[in-house]
């Protein structure tokens, strides 16, 4: 995905009243295209079942019914064509949307992971965090030697996503910590910060993230799903044969976001 921005040559684009780096800014617009089609997917998987319900019970109606009475007759039909209407829309609309993320293509090769944790740190701490007043440390994992075979920038963007949410769901002086290790054959990055909706929502403070997502992010999550805005996290992860996971955010309480990817992944489509 190639992310276009306007201004003079070198300009860096502004967010909320302060201006980020290019590669920010890409970031920003790669976890708003993934959360997009994320909703897309709920929506299309949460729509189909009541649909199917009508469905049926309008077959059950026009047993029910007078078959010599016309008006009944067209009812049955109009709700028959109302569903087909929304499923066609669901397959051509909605489900063609999401394509581009729904099939996420890898680009798989070795690399070091101790560059990959710094660098993804340092874009956070310098353009957002310092802003923010909030502090990010990096538990020493001793990731010195590790060789990952995986999509580099996938799993940075991932990486920093969650660092960003972090950050901008903490309170001005508080601590974001972020724990890399190697067990087994996997790697996981963890991301540990003490939650707090009005950070989050504070119209008066820098935002990086969508307000809508920093809003639904702050409701409970239904069915125990991730928040929308961590779509690119849980997508990069499958993708890779891993997984993401987030706790509850409780205000005042501790959250985790948990990024668990092998060691070892072969590219999908």
């Amino acid at each position: 995905m190639t992310t276009s921005f306007t201004g003079s040559a070198g300009e860096k684009p502004a967010f909320s009243g302060f201006a980020v780096s290019e590669r920010t800014a890409h970031l920003r617009a790669e976890t708003a295209l993934f959360m997009r089609d994320h909703v897309f997917s709920l929506v299309s998987h949460d729509l189909r079942g009541p649909l199917n319900g009508i469905y049926s019970w309008a077959y059950v109606l026009e047993r029910k019914l007078d078959p010599n009475d016309p008006n009944s007759r067209r009812a049955v039909t109009g709700i028959r064509s109302g569903v087909d209407q929304q499923v066609k829309l669901l397959e051509t609309v909605v489900d063609t949307t999401r394509a581009e993320t729904r099939s996420l293509a890898l680009n798989c090769e070795p690399f070091p992971l101790h560059p990959l944790i710094n660098e993804t740190v340092e874009e956070v701490r310098a353009g957002f965090a310092r802003l923010r007043g909030v502090e990010i440390t990096v538990v020493d994992s001793q990731l010195a030697t590790e060789q990952p075979n995986g999509d580099r920038e996938r799993l940075a963007a991932a990486v920093w996503l969650m660092l960003a949410f972090a950050v901008e769901a903490s309170a001005r002086d508080s601590a974001v910590t972020l724990a890399a290790r190697v067990d087994g054959n996997a790697w996981h990055a963890t991301v540990n910060f003490t939650f707090s909706g009005g950070a989050l929502e504070d119209p008066a403070l820098p935002h990086l993230l969508e307000a809508f997502a920093r809003k639904q992010a702050c409701e409970p999550r239904e069915a125990k799903r991730i928040a929308w805005v961590f779509a690119l996290c849980k997508r990069v992860a499958e993708a890779h044969g891993g997984g993401f996971e987030q706790t509850d955010t409780i205000d005042g309480e501790a959250t985790t976001l948990s990024l668990r990817i092998p060691l070892s992944a072969s590219a999908a489509t």
